[in-house]
């Protein structure tokens, strides 16, 4: 067990939290989330003893080990990949590295004696014997080819290393698991190994992440920093999410009854209660959301921008279709036909390859060869990774930005568009070339629902957008009717919107399956 009891924290005045009493049991994950700087990842650092709280103390079961991501992904550049990992072990390290010098002393006695054997009991105990086929087992489940196993984890790309860390992180079954986004920069086979071991796994786990489908994945719980406070929640992201907004579309109606509200609250429950996750104890957390109440629950008070894709022209027979596209070293006789209501996702190991393709659909480049021809109703619009050349050098406010978008140049249609984008008041005002990149984004969508087009290009769009504004475009992307190509590495969008997948393996390979993403995984994966 980990309890945080009456913890306080402030920086420079202001309160991230006060007074916060959570208790973290064995057999639980808990996912915490928040807005931007609301000190999710702060929070971690409190349990781990890296930061002191102002007021307070975090309490630990005697005897139990914690374990840590670590976050530095150089820390341990001088040493080899296998005992990066054993050294996630500070203990059986610890040991072995006593007991070496012991068995190295050439005047032995018979203290030493004693205390070896004390060492080899403990040593077995923790599983020492067994450590280095368990950090290889690990490495190996991870994706991490033996042949590094030797190498300095200096000579490793960063893609590899993180899979490193993470083993160091699982090894030697921990009491207390703290991963801060564990799943950034895996690849979908290995998140996937992830969460089927964390569903396994029978201590304590503690997650910071911004995969949505991760958190609905392994969370029994949600632990939601807001209000100055940290409330802990039963159930995955998606149940909080949706009790929430449940609940803020309640209190706007203050009129209804209370009889009336907890019915729809009690109808909702009973709907999410059968969460798959940690499915060994999905019946009593069943029984756990069943006895939950109104009281259990406060609206959040984060704000959720309003991404909605209407057009205008309705959609004709044909609507795309491209032959024989040629780039060279990308793509090689790509041909493929959209058909109404499809919403294909594009795969690549190289990013490069899918934004030239889009690019060259969305008129912006030139194949090497190939034709592409959209249908005479279809109105395209393109919402480019790379937008620096709508925002760079540009001192327009952001108000008269979006107004060269809209038909509608009156000032409050564009900024109630803009409203919608959560930029509000003076906010409008701010010149586009300092924007960050979240705010850049979400301009950009504002942009895309003003031109009304019937067929979207999205290239990664959830890039710098923060939890909130990825679930709102999920949920626009999930009601547009028009027909869709994008790429995206959020896996819950493209498992809940895409419904044909074409994955650019390499130049000369690709795979065009109509079907969902989680149905192509299994196909190419084993299910």
């Amino acid at each position: 067990m980990i309890q945080a009891i009456n913890v306080s924290l402030s920086f420079g005045g202001r309160t991230l939290y006060k007074e916060v009493n959570l208790k973290f049991t064995k057999g639980n994950c808990y996912g915490i989330i928040g807005a931007n700087g609301a000190g999710k990842s702060t929070f971690l650092k409190i349990l781990t003893s890296e930061l002191e709280p102002n007021t307070g103390e975090i309490i630990i079961t005697p005897g139990e080990r914690m374990s840590v991501l670590e976050q530095n992904q150089n820390k341990y550049d001088a040493e080899t990949v296998l005992d990066t990992v054993l050294l996630g072990h500070k203990r059986l390290m610890e040991i072995q590295k006593e007991k070496d010098a012991l068995y190295a002393k050439e005047d032995f006695s018979e203290a030493d004696g004693l205390r070896a054997g004390e060492l080899e009991t403990e040593f077995a105990e923790l599983g020492g014997w067994e450590a280095d086929s368990e950090a290889k087992s690990l490495l190996q489940s991870l994706g991490v080819e033996e042949a590094v196993f030797y190498d300095l984890m200096s000579s490793l790309d960063a893609k590899v290393k993180v899979k490193v860390l993470l083993a160091q992180a699982l090894f030697g079954n921990p009491d207390i698991l703290i991963l801060d986004e564990p799943t950034n920069n895996l690849d979908f086979k290995t998140i996937r190994w992830l969460e089927n071991f964390l569903l396994d796994f029978a201590n304590i786990v503690i997650i910071v992440s911004h995969n949505r489908h991760f958190l609905n994945k392994v969370c029994t719980h949600i632990c939601d920093v807001d209000f100055g406070e940290i409330n802990m929640y039963l159930g995955n992201y998606d149940f909080w999410y949706e009790t929430s907004q449940l609940l803020l579309r309640q209190s706007k109606e203050q009129n209804k009854k209370a009889e009336q509200r907890a019915k729809e609250l009690k109808d909702f429950i009973a709907r999410f209660s059968a969460n798959a996750s940690k499915s060994k104890q999905a019946t009593s957390r069943k029984k756990e959301l069943e006895k939950l109440t109104l009281d259990d629950f406060r609206p959040s008070s984060r704000k959720y921008p309003y991404v909605d894709f209407k057009y205008e022209q309705e959609i004709g027979k044909e609507i795309l279709k491209v032959e024989g596209l040629t780039k060279k070293s990308m793509f090689k006789n790509l041909s493929f036909t959209v058909e109404k209501d499809q919403k294909i996702v594009f795969l690549s190991s190289n990013s490069l390859v899918l934004t030239t393709l889009f690019n060259i659909l969305a008129g912006k480049e030139e194949p090497d060869a190939g034709t592409v021809r959209f249908g005479k109703t279809i109105k395209c619009s393109y919402l480019p990774q790379d937008n620096r050349e709508f925002f760079d050098g540009c001192h327009l406010s952001i108000v008269d930005w979006l107004r060269q978008y809209s038909k509608d140049k009156t000032e409050s249609y564009v900024r109630g568009w803009l409203g919608r984008m959560l930029f509000s008041g003076e906010e409008s005002l701010k010149e586009v070339n300092v924007l960050s990149g979240g705010e850049k984004v979400r301009c950009m969508l504002a942009k895309l629902m003003l031109e009304a087009g019937n067929f979207l290009i999205l290239d990664e769009p959830t890039n710098h957008l923060d939890l909130e504004s990825i679930t709102s475009l999920n949920k626009g992307m999930t009601n547009f009717k028009g027909a869709m190509l994008f790429a995206t590495g959020d896996q819950e969008i493209i498992e809940t919107v895409a419904n044909r997948v074409i994955d650019i393996v390499d130049e000369n390979t690709i795979i065009d399956k109509q079907m969902t993403y989680e149905e192509y995984m299994n196909l190419k994966f084993g299910g």
